[in-house]
Protein backbone atom coordinates (compact mmCIF):
# COMPACT_ATOMS: atom_id res chain seq x y z
CA UNK A 1 0.00 0.00 0.00
CA UNK A 2 2.69 2.36 0.78
CA UNK A 3 4.14 2.58 -2.37
CA UNK A 4 0.99 2.79 -4.02
CA UNK A 5 0.25 5.92 -2.34
CA UNK A 6 3.80 6.98 -2.99
CA UNK A 7 2.66 6.68 -6.72
CA UNK A 8 -0.71 8.54 -5.63
CA UNK A 9 1.44 11.58 -4.76
CA UNK A 10 3.35 11.84 -7.65
CA UNK A 11 0.35 11.24 -10.18
CA UNK A 12 -1.94 13.87 -8.37
CA UNK A 13 0.84 16.43 -8.23
CA UNK A 14 1.23 15.22 -11.87
CA UNK A 15 -2.78 16.05 -12.43
CA UNK A 16 -2.89 19.10 -10.32
CA UNK A 17 -0.25 20.67 -12.46
CA UNK A 18 -1.74 19.75 -15.61
CA UNK A 19 -4.61 21.06 -14.67
CA UNK A 20 -3.39 24.57 -13.29
CA UNK A 21 -1.00 24.96 -15.92
CA UNK A 22 -3.01 23.62 -19.51
CA UNK A 23 -6.01 23.39 -18.81
CA UNK A 24 -6.46 26.08 -16.77
CA UNK A 25 -3.50 29.32 -17.04
CA UNK A 26 -2.70 28.50 -20.56
CA UNK A 27 -5.36 26.62 -22.21
CA UNK A 28 -8.29 28.19 -20.51
CA UNK A 29 -10.40 25.76 -21.09
CA UNK A 30 -13.66 27.07 -19.66
CA UNK A 31 -13.60 30.27 -21.76
CA UNK A 32 -13.96 27.82 -24.99
CA UNK A 33 -17.01 26.41 -23.82
CA UNK A 34 -19.59 25.21 -25.43
CA UNK A 35 -17.09 23.80 -27.57
CA UNK A 36 -15.14 21.75 -25.29
CA UNK A 37 -17.88 20.37 -23.21
CA UNK A 38 -17.03 16.60 -24.20
CA UNK A 39 -13.60 17.00 -22.53
CA UNK A 40 -14.63 18.85 -19.70
CA UNK A 41 -17.30 16.75 -18.62
CA UNK A 42 -14.63 13.43 -19.03
CA UNK A 43 -12.44 15.52 -16.37
CA UNK A 44 -14.73 16.05 -14.20
CA UNK A 45 -16.16 11.83 -13.68
CA UNK A 46 -12.70 11.18 -13.88
CA UNK A 47 -11.36 14.26 -11.03
CA UNK A 48 -14.64 12.98 -9.30
CA UNK A 49 -12.89 8.85 -9.27
CA UNK A 50 -9.97 10.34 -7.98
CA UNK A 51 -11.42 12.42 -4.99
CA UNK A 52 -12.73 9.31 -3.91
CA UNK A 53 -9.08 7.30 -4.33
CA UNK A 54 -7.00 10.42 -2.84
CA UNK A 55 -9.11 10.75 -0.02
CA UNK A 56 -9.42 7.23 1.25
CA UNK A 57 -6.84 4.92 0.47
CA UNK A 58 -3.91 7.25 2.95
CA UNK A 59 -7.30 6.42 5.63
CA UNK A 60 -10.15 3.83 4.95
CA UNK A 61 -9.67 -0.02 4.04
CA UNK A 62 -12.17 -0.55 0.97
CA UNK A 63 -13.27 -4.57 2.64
CA UNK A 64 -15.29 -7.13 1.60
CA UNK A 65 -17.91 -5.83 -1.48
CA UNK A 66 -16.44 -2.05 -0.93
CA UNK A 67 -13.39 -3.74 -2.77
CA UNK A 68 -15.59 -4.43 -5.64
CA UNK A 69 -16.86 -1.22 -5.89
CA UNK A 70 -13.24 0.58 -5.55
CA UNK A 71 -11.72 -1.57 -8.18
CA UNK A 72 -15.02 -0.65 -10.31
CA UNK A 73 -14.26 2.57 -9.53
CA UNK A 74 -10.52 2.31 -10.85
CA UNK A 75 -11.60 0.51 -14.38
CA UNK A 76 -14.31 3.12 -14.66
CA UNK A 77 -11.18 5.67 -14.72
CA UNK A 78 -9.08 3.89 -16.77
CA UNK A 79 -11.81 3.30 -19.47
CA UNK A 80 -12.14 7.34 -19.32
CA UNK A 81 -8.63 8.60 -20.14
CA UNK A 82 -8.06 6.71 -23.51
CA UNK A 83 -11.63 8.64 -24.17
CA UNK A 84 -10.56 11.87 -23.26
CA UNK A 85 -7.25 11.45 -25.68
CA UNK A 86 -9.71 10.85 -28.37
CA UNK A 87 -12.31 13.68 -27.48
CA UNK A 88 -9.76 16.43 -26.99
CA UNK A 89 -7.64 15.91 -30.31
CA UNK A 90 -11.30 16.69 -31.99
CA UNK A 91 -12.52 19.09 -29.76
CA UNK A 92 -8.87 21.36 -29.32
CA UNK A 93 -8.41 21.38 -33.27
CA UNK A 94 -10.23 24.76 -33.35
CA UNK A 95 -7.87 26.23 -30.90
CA UNK A 96 -4.65 24.76 -32.71
CA UNK A 97 -4.77 21.40 -31.19
CA UNK A 98 -2.88 20.61 -27.27
CA UNK A 99 -0.33 22.86 -25.83
CA UNK A 100 3.64 22.10 -26.26
CA UNK A 101 4.32 19.94 -23.43
CA UNK A 102 1.02 19.25 -22.30
CA UNK A 103 1.08 15.49 -24.50
CA UNK A 104 3.98 15.09 -22.67
CA UNK A 105 2.65 15.76 -19.08
CA UNK A 106 -0.36 13.29 -20.08
CA UNK A 107 2.34 10.43 -21.55
CA UNK A 108 4.38 10.48 -17.93
CA UNK A 109 1.28 10.99 -15.76
CA UNK A 110 -0.26 7.52 -17.73
CA UNK A 111 3.06 6.08 -16.92
CA UNK A 112 2.89 6.88 -13.36
CA UNK A 113 -0.65 5.23 -13.13
CA UNK A 114 -0.01 1.66 -15.11
CA UNK A 115 2.19 1.59 -11.80
CA UNK A 116 -0.52 2.06 -9.55
CA UNK A 117 -2.12 -1.21 -10.11
CA UNK A 118 0.95 -3.10 -9.99
CA UNK A 119 1.55 -2.07 -6.07
CA UNK A 120 -2.66 -1.29 -5.28
CA UNK A 121 -3.73 -5.27 -6.75
CA UNK A 122 -2.68 -6.97 -3.97
CA UNK A 123 -4.08 -4.93 -1.35
CA UNK A 124 -7.78 -4.62 -3.43
CA UNK A 125 -7.53 -8.69 -3.35
CA UNK A 126 -6.76 -8.85 0.93
CA UNK A 127 -9.76 -6.38 1.40
CA UNK A 128 -12.03 -8.39 -0.73
CA UNK A 129 -11.35 -11.67 1.37
CA UNK A 130 -12.60 -9.39 4.48
CA UNK A 131 -15.60 -8.98 5.87
CA UNK A 132 -17.66 -6.24 4.12
CA UNK A 133 -17.30 -2.18 5.30
CA UNK A 134 -15.42 0.67 4.87
CA UNK A 135 -12.88 0.37 8.04
CA UNK A 136 -10.30 2.97 9.36
CA UNK A 137 -7.16 1.48 8.41
CA UNK A 138 -4.51 4.45 8.31
CA UNK A 139 -2.06 3.65 5.96
CA UNK A 140 1.80 2.88 7.03
CA UNK A 141 2.96 6.43 5.63
CA UNK A 142 3.99 9.07 7.07
CA UNK A 143 1.55 11.45 7.86
CA UNK A 144 2.81 14.28 6.07
CA UNK A 145 2.09 12.21 2.80
CA UNK A 146 -1.38 11.14 4.01
CA UNK A 147 -2.18 14.94 4.42
CA UNK A 148 -0.76 15.76 1.24
CA UNK A 149 -2.93 13.33 -0.28
CA UNK A 150 -6.22 14.22 1.26
CA UNK A 151 -5.23 17.70 0.43
CA UNK A 152 -5.06 16.66 -3.35
CA UNK A 153 -8.26 15.55 -2.79
CA UNK A 154 -9.99 18.62 -1.88
CA UNK A 155 -7.59 20.42 -4.32
CA UNK A 156 -9.02 17.68 -7.12
CA UNK A 157 -13.03 18.26 -5.98
CA UNK A 158 -12.85 21.67 -6.19
CA UNK A 159 -11.69 21.51 -9.53
CA UNK A 160 -14.23 18.36 -10.62
CA UNK A 161 -16.59 20.73 -9.06
CA UNK A 162 -15.58 23.77 -11.89
CA UNK A 163 -15.59 21.58 -14.49
CA UNK A 164 -18.93 19.86 -13.47
CA UNK A 165 -20.30 23.44 -13.04
CA UNK A 166 -19.60 25.07 -16.38
CA UNK A 167 -20.28 21.84 -18.10
CA UNK A 168 -24.05 21.77 -16.56
CA UNK A 169 -23.56 25.21 -17.75
CA UNK A 170 -24.64 27.40 -14.43
CA UNK A 171 -24.16 31.15 -14.57
CA UNK A 172 -20.60 32.16 -14.78
CA UNK A 173 -18.77 32.81 -12.42
CA UNK A 174 -17.64 30.82 -11.22
CA UNK A 175 -18.28 28.42 -14.08
CA UNK A 176 -16.03 30.33 -16.37
CA UNK A 177 -13.75 32.78 -14.27
CA UNK A 178 -11.67 34.17 -14.97
CA UNK A 179 -11.59 33.90 -18.56
CA UNK A 180 -14.87 34.99 -19.34
CA UNK A 181 -14.16 38.11 -20.66
CA UNK A 182 -16.20 38.93 -24.12
CA UNK A 183 -14.03 38.35 -27.48
CA UNK A 184 -11.90 35.02 -25.89
CA UNK A 185 -11.15 32.95 -28.96
CA UNK A 186 -9.51 29.86 -30.08
CA UNK A 187 -5.84 30.00 -29.16
CA UNK A 188 -3.49 30.46 -32.57
CA UNK A 189 -0.60 28.51 -31.54
CA UNK A 190 2.37 30.93 -30.84
CA UNK A 191 0.47 33.89 -30.02
CA UNK A 192 -1.53 34.66 -26.51
CA UNK A 193 -4.91 34.03 -26.27
CA UNK A 194 -7.39 37.27 -27.52
CA UNK A 195 -9.56 39.05 -24.94
CA UNK A 196 -8.10 38.24 -21.42
CA UNK A 197 -5.40 39.08 -19.11
CA UNK A 198 -2.31 37.72 -19.88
Amino acid sequence: MADALWLLAVLGLLGGFDTVCFHEIRGRLPAHLPGLQPEMKLHAGRSFIHVAVLGTLPWIAWRGAWAVVLTALLLCEISITPADCMVEDQVRKPMGGLLPGERVTHTITAIVYGAIPAHLIPVILHWRRLPSRLAIDVAPVPSWLRLGLSALAVGTFVSATRDAYAVIGFPCPPARWPWHAPGVGPRTPGLPQSGAAE
